[in-house]
């Protein structure tokens, strides 16, 4: 009666009704008997089921995906359906196009998808598909491990694994390399989540070989091959006790000496022999331990071989395993840079569009610009790490004096009790005031890195498929400017990033976006107001139109988030000029 009712509903009112009937079913089972094969018999309950509710939104949870594909999967007259799903998802998870430009929630959705698709498909169906999805599975896997974005690398991962461990059942499959945390370990649970058949058709109980009862009468029955295992395996852990090692008679090592410890170098210059010489490990590592120190002590030697010490700590290599040796070598090179600023930030400005580099060694040569900037900027009150010649008197109560034990705190109580305060606010703490030493360096870093973004080399594109640096250097661009604020050099630099970020602004790559987004808060944080509206008053303009459509339109949720914030910085700014005296 129920299938006949669904079956006479209008086409304009299927698809109210059929996600209505989705929504509420508790499980695939009831789902079956309130639709029956309705998706087999209507086209439109067939694409609400197939399309609609699977491709073309992300809003169905985890259980209602569940029920909807485990209703295909119930009857052998809707299985046709499930692979017909499963095809058009991995169609759509391994499309290069889809992955850059749709959100990560729907990505999220589909790899759901297609997870449980695969734990209803019988190896029979997996066997006649097995080319199909495997050729799928090897261009969604290039797709996913191409972005910039952590998140959408671990969901291409996952579903990658699982797709390899059901078509591969013999032979060796994908295991890669990610960090579990909560939805990693719901997206693996789906693929091991079998559909449990209705009570209707077989009965709970019947035929289950995993039951407790038939493991526990498989234990109980004597003579069972297990058991005479274990028995064999207790008989050898008892024999393995009798051989104690108490009659090993203890080797005498009272007469034995501690070796002696490496001794680390004293000079830059002998740091930087042991650093290029030969492999003497246990210097090497008192080295790279001692460097950072050595710099911060040195000053004057240091920026006599400062170029030729970073060209150094740059295309160092770790010799033997240091449990910190990433850290120690930024560590060292953003001291160098500190140190003797211009020389080495040329150098490393001029290195990071050379050929024969890696990737890795131009990111770190962003890195370490970035935290020397963050530390150049930072106030220091002059003097503060001298030690301090002239002594404060004090007075030295002596030890076995009892009388004069809390002399101080005495005191202070008769001062407090005998003194009237009207009122009493927050204790103001001196602000440090000193000169931002990174105001006569600002334009080394920053301008030699944003003139030659869009001259490609034969080993580096950052306009091609290098964009994951394009998106650091964009990053760090917008980094430097921020530690640039009240400068003379910051409105400069404000008009070289809007430009930039006007050619890069309909880049498909969302990590991309987001850095050139950071460069505009960057901009309107750091520039004054005054200076933005006479240099750049059109190019704030056609920005702002710009942020609007990225707010509205962009498929990445930070994007979006992004461009909000920097309208709303954009209308503060407004306000902040209307109110101003004239």
């Amino acid at each position: 009666m129920c299938w006949r009712l669904v079956e006479c509903v209008p086409d304009r009112w299927m698809e109210a009704v059929v996600c209505g009937f989705v929504q509420t079913a508790p499980g695939a089972d009831v789902l079956s008997r309130l639709l029956g094969n309705l998706v087999v018999k209507n086209k439109k309950a067939q694409f609400v089921v197939t399309q609609k509710l699977l491709l073309l939104q992300y809003s169905c949870p985890t259980a209602m995906l569940q029920n909807l594909l485990g209703y295909l999967a119930l009857d052998n007259s809707r299985r046709f359906l499930l692979i017909k799903v499963l095809q058009e998802l991995m169609e759509t998870w391994a499309s290069s196009s889809a992955v850059k430009h749709s959100p990560v929630e729907q990505q999220l959705y589909i790899s759901k998808a297609i997870l449980i698709c695969l734990s209803h498909l019988k190896d029979v169906e997996i066997d006649s598909h097995r080319q199909e999805l495997f050729t799928c599975m090897m261009e969604g896997m290039k797709c996913h491990l191409d972005s910039n974005l952590p998140r959408i690398r671990c969901l291409g991962m996952i579903v990658a694994e699982s797709i390899s461990s059901r078509i591969n059942t013999d032979g060796p499959i994908l295991k890669f390399q990610y960090e579990e945390d909560d939805e990693t370990r719901e997206l693996k649970s789906l693929l091991t989540q079998m559909l449990s058949p209705p009570s209707v058709i077989s009965p709970p109980d019947e035929g289950r070989k995993d039951s407790p009862s038939a493991v526990t009468e498989a234990e109980l029955k004597p003579g069972r091959k297990p058991l005479a295992a274990a028995c064999a395996v207790s008989e050898e852990g008892s024999d393995s006790e009798l051989d104690s090692d108490d009659d090993f008679i203890p080797y005498d090592m009272s007469a034995d000496k501690e070796l002696k410890k490496t001794k680390a170098p004293l000079y830059i210059r002998d740091c930087i022999e042991v650093l290029t010489g030969p492999e003497d490990m246990d210097k090497w590592e008192a080295t790279m331990r001692v460097l950072e120190t050595l710099i911060q002590r040195n000053t004057a030697a240091t920026q006599e071989v400062s170029v030729e010490l970073a060209k150094v700590l740059l295309h160092l290599e770790e010799k033997t395993y240091i449990d910190d040796f990433v850290e120690l070598r930024q560590k060292a090179l953003v001291t160098v840079t500190i140190t003797d600023p211009i020389p080495v930030a040329q150098y490393l400005t001029s290195q990071f569009y050379s050929m024969n580099y890696s990737l890795r060694q131009r990111m770190d040569i962003l890195d370490v610009l970035a935290l020397a900037a963050q530390e150049l900027s930072r106030p220091k009150a002059p003097g503060k790490n001298k030690p301090s010649s002239i002594q404060t008197p004090c007075i030295q109560i002596l030890p076995g004096s009892d009388s004069s034990k809390d002399w101080r705190k005495i005191v202070d109580e008769r001062i407090k009790s005998k003194t009237r305060r009207f009122a009493k606010g927050q204790s103001q703490v001196e602000l440090v005031c000193a000169p931002n030493k990174f105001s006569s360096v600002a334009g080394h870093f920053f301008f030699p890195l944003i003139q030659n973004f869009d001259r490609p080399l034969v080993t580096f594109d950052l306009l091609g498929d290098d964009h994951f640096v394009l998106g650091r250097l964009a990053h760090t661009l917008a980094i430097l400017l921020y530690f640039a604020v009240n400068t003379v050099v910051a409105a400069a630099m404000g008009k070289a990033l809007l430009e930039f970020v006007w050619a890069l602004r309909f880049h498909t790559d969302s990590y991309v976006r987001q850095g050139l987004l950071s460069c505009i808060s960057s901009t309107l944080l750091s520039v004054p107001s005054d200076r933005l509206l006479e240099d750049v008053t059109e190019e704030l303009v056609e920005t702002q139109a710009w942020l609007a459509d990225v707010a509205e339109k962009d498929p990445d949720g930070d994007c979006r988030r992004l461009a909000l914030q920097n309208l709303l910085l954009m209308e503060n700014l407004k306000k902040k000029l209307e109110t101003a005296p004239s």
